[in-house]
Formats: C-alpha cells, structure tokens, sequence
C-alpha cells in the first residue's frame, strides 16, 4: 500500500541511524533487504533482534563481507536495486570493494545513500564519535538546557535519528525522484552534524533578530520563561506548558486559578524566575492527572508528560492509533499518515540471515549460484 512500494532497496547493516532510515523508506512500503554479517555487528549491548524495532518491515540476508564471492553477490543485487544504504566510516566500502564507484558502473540509475556523523570529508571525517559529539559541533547541543547547568543531551534523537536518520531518508526519497526522471543515481551524503544543524536553522534567524541569546536557559523555549516549561505535580509527575500567545496563557492562568491581574505582563523577562516558583507551587497542588482533566481539550497548550509505558493508553493516541502492538511489541505506528497509500507494519524485525535463500532467489539467483555461495562459505549453508 505503502507510497514506495515497488522501489528496491539494500541496507548494509549498521547502527542507529542508518537502521531507522531503512525503518522509514520501509514502512512507506519500499523492500529494503538488510545484509547482515555472519560475524555479527559487534554491538556493545544485549541487543535481542527481534524487539529492535528500528529493523522492522525488513528481510535480512546474512554474508561475510570479507567474501569475494559475498561482495560479488551484493555487487550482483545493486543491479536490481534503486537504492543502497550504507553506514560505515568514509573509505571502508570502498575497500570492501563496494565503493559508489563500483557500484553505480553496475547500476547507473543506483542512489548511494551513505550515513555518517561527520561526512565524507573534513577534518574529523576518519573520527569515532557519537549523537553528543555531532550535536557539540553543530550547535544544537549549546541551545538544549537550563541557565547555570551544562547542556542536556537529547538522547540520541536530534543528531542520530532526526539529523541523520531523517535527513538521509529525505534525501534519498529526493534522489530517486531526481533518478526516475534523468536515469541518473547519484551519492548522498548525510552528515549527522549537518542534520543537526538545519534541524536548528529557525534558532539562527531569530538569533539574527536578537529575539534569542546564545546562552541556554534564558530564552522564551528553551525553559528560560516559565510559561514554556516542565513541572512537577503533586504525585511525583510532570506536566508541560507552552502557552506562548496570549490568549493561550490567559487560559493557562485561569485554568491554574491563578488571578491574571495580579500577575506581572507575561514578557516582563525579569519576573520570569518569580513566577516559575509561582508555577511550580501551583502544579504542586494536584496530581498530574487532576492537571490532564482540568487542561483536557482547551487552548491553555499544557499536556501531560507521559513515560513510554503509558502513551498507548493515552485517549489521544489511541484515537490516532499512534501506537501499535505487533507480536507483542509497543511500538511508534508508521508516519506521517498519507490518505490513499499509508504506511504500514507488514513485517516483524527479522533475525540475521532469516530471509537469505529467500532473498537471493527474489532477486534473481538461481538455486546453483545460492549453492555456490553456501559452499564458499558466503552464506550459511
């Protein structure tokens, strides 16, 4: 159903980013086909793969990429492919003997989406890193915290996920746009520092306006006003307010019970400290669920801060079906919802190397060349 149903794609088995942007070309319904290694990814984590939901929606073939005979069979699949994903540091496919060069000369029409944290050039372009580390140089990362504290790293979602994830699907869905009418693949590069930093490109035109500063923690969104920001309730929870324009803090006042009169104007930035400790005396006085039934459905933008234990049962979510539960498993449904050809979960993430001779037959490999490279030891036998 999937809008990408038809397109043909090959991920090279990698971490985090690389695996959700192979996560989302798939739930539009594109068969991404995920080459795992025999050896195993030399994850630092007990990762069971069949709960990684990142790998959802995906067969996965099993090779040894130290295997002529396995780099020939991929070299052999990129033929029939619109797209490959890769994730390892510049250079190591091209020593693999899989580098764009080689692969585009096999398939003209191929996108070469290729997923790393600094890009393919530049100074720390051979350097380990991690979200934090491309966050850093972004700038994203000086932008996320409260005044006097360090910066607060958002988990791995804005660099990993949002910068790198994201971008490079957008990027390759743009690619074979751009393919379907030249015949031309071409190599994308995704940069997680640079994802990250477009991700921040709103920040810079009001910085150039003078509306926000460049220290963290004092501005209108970045937990520097008390009408944008994170409290806790009386039962240990939190609630969120982010009632920006004033007609939407009107209400979130009135509906706090707080006398609007009495209060200084809501842009008075140096009452701002005041009355976060009058918010966060107010939010004290009731649970976060009274909080969710007092603010259910107004214009006061304040919501409930919710654990992932508890988003599938929340009313609004389930009205969405914005959570699903597949083979037992709470997961994200597919978006953003397209109206005639949505997203959809098909398949449960696979273990490596489940869908092998299925693969290569699919793809056009006979029963003689599935043996031939059993015998060679590029697959299981």
């Amino acid at each position: 159903m999937g809008p990408l149903q038809g397109f043909k794609i090959i991920e090279l088995a990698g971490l985090g980013p690389g695996p959700f942007c192979a996560m989302l070309l798939a739930d539009m319904g594109a068969d991404v086909i995920r080459i795992d290694r025999l050896s195993g990814g030399g994850v630092p984590l007990p990762i069971d793969p069949e709960k990684d939901v990142y790998n959802r929606n995906r067969r996965s073939i099993a090779m040894d990429l130290k295997s002529p005979e396995a780099i020939e069979a991929i070299l052999k699949l990129c033929e029939g492919a619109d797209a490959l994903i890769e994730g390892f540091r510049p250079g190591v496919m091209e020593r693999l003997g899989l580098g764009p060069d080689v692969c585009l000369a096999r398939n003209p029409r191929l996108v070469y989406g290729r997923m790393t944290g600094w890009g393919q050039h530049g100074a720390l372009a051979q350097s380990a890193g991690h979200d934090i580390n491309y966050l850093a140089i972004s700038g994203a990362l000086s932008m996320i915290g409260r005044k006097g504290q360090p910066p607060v790293p958002p988990s791995n979602l804005v660099a990993d996920m949002g910068g790198g994830g994201l971008m490079l699907a957008y990027g390759i869905t743009c690619a074979l746009l751009e393919a379907g009418r030249s015949g031309k693949g071409q190599v994308v590069d995704a940069a997680m520092t640079e994802g990250a930093a477009v991700l921040s490109a709103g920040h810079y035109g009001l910085r150039a306006m003078g509306i926000v500063k460049d220290q963290h923690g004092v501005n209108m969104g970045d937990t520097g006003s008390y009408f944008y920001e994170v409290y806790e309730t009386k039962d240990g929870k939190y609630f969120s307010v982010g009632a920006i324009e004033p007609q939407f803090y009107n209400e979130l006042v009135e509906k706090m019970g707080l006398d609007k009169a009495s209060l200084p104007n809501q842009w008075d930035v140096s009452k701002w400290d005041d009355m976060k400790k009058v918010f966060a005396d107010t939010f004290k006085t009731k649970t976060r669920d009274e909080w969710t039934a007092i603010f259910e459905g107004t214009d006061a933008c304040a919501s409930p801060v919710l654990t992932p234990a508890e988003v599938a049962d929340y009313k609004h979510n389930k009205d969405r079906g914005s959570f699903v539960t597949v083979n037992g498993l709470l997961q994200p449904a597919p978006a953003p919802r397209l109206s005639r050809t949505p997203g959809e979960i098909v398949r449960t993430p696979p273990k490596p190397g489940e869908h092998t001779n299925e693969i290569l037959r699919d793809w056009g490999f006979g029963d003689s060349d599935i043996k031939t490279l059993a015998d060679t030891g590029a697959i299981n036998s």
